[in-house]
């Protein structure tokens, strides 16, 4: 299941029913979980810790070094999970030494041709990244997150989970939990997911309390600190909001408003 033409470091730790195509560089440092299959022409240099069951499609570049000024050459790495998609031209950078030191995906995310993500990035799980889509350094993003083609997010920023950044989207701002982001040269929150809320089973109560909790934040034209006193009245039982909530306080950038 090794291609003869892969070249392997010796240091390199590859998992049982691991398959490495044509052409592949495994460099030293890299662990590779089972099941997974890696396709001809990929290049991964470690440290990079990679899961279970991943396929990492043709010319995808993992683990590479920052790209960053201040980077010197410190140990950092790139941590990957399980089940993810990452198809063609993807590049992954690792971590910085003042980032954190770890650039780090979750599991079960897809990541299609030509994303990319910078260092220090952490992304959650179930995320979709469309084509050309791209994160600066130390991005956060949330559970469930889909960042549609062409769209990118400045440094530094969070996105709440399921949020939805359309087509186009330049975020340089935190997006809340729930939020859509519309396609403008600087996007601007057009509603809630929805309809994505609803296909992962949020029932008629959840999203009208998320609707209600948006609605506070940015229809009704109030400061955000009197926006955020009355999300608190509207917590209640509401996990939503409350996860709405939790965002706030950890928001360090302005809020996409």
């Amino acid at each position: 299941m090794i291609h003869p033409t892969a070249q392997i470091d010796p240091s390199a730790e590859i998992g049982a029913n691991v398959s490495v195509g044509a052409y592949s560089v495994i460099g030293a440092g890299v662990v590779v979980g089972a099941g997974t299959v890696i396709g001809p022409h990929v290049v991964i240099e470690g440290p990079t810790r990679i899961g279970r069951d991943n396929r990492i499609c043709q010319f995808a570049s993992l683990g590479g070094a920052p790209q960053d000024k201040k980077w010197q050459g410190e140990h950092t790495e790139l941590v990957i999970g399980d089940r993810n998609l990452i198809r063609e031209f993807v590049t992954i950078n690792r971590g910085t030494g003042d980032g954190g030191g770890v650039t780090r995906i979750g599991s079960d995310n897809w990541l299609l041709a030509y994303v990319h993500v910078a260092h220090d990035c952490q992304i959650g799980n179930h995320t979709v990244f469309s084509n050309y889509s791209a994160l600066a350094g130390h991005v956060e993003i949330g559970d469930w997150v889909i960042l549609s083609g062409f769209s990118g997010v400045h440094q530094f920023c969070k996105v709440g989970a399921h949020a939805f950044i359309g087509m186009g989207c330049l975020v340089g701002a935190d997006v809340p939990p729930f939020v859509m982001m519309a396609n403008e040269q600087r996007g601007r929150p057009r509603g809630i997911n929805s309809e994505g809320l609803k296909r992962r089973g949020f029932d008629a109560e959840r999203i009208a309390s998320i609707k209600r909790a948006y609605r506070t934040l940015y229809v009704a034209g109030l400061p955000l600190p009197e926006a955020r006193e009355q999300l608190v009245g509207q917590a209640g039982d509401s996990e939503d909001v409350r996860a709405m909530l939790d965002f706030l306080e950890r928001s360090e950038r302005s809020l996409a408003r």
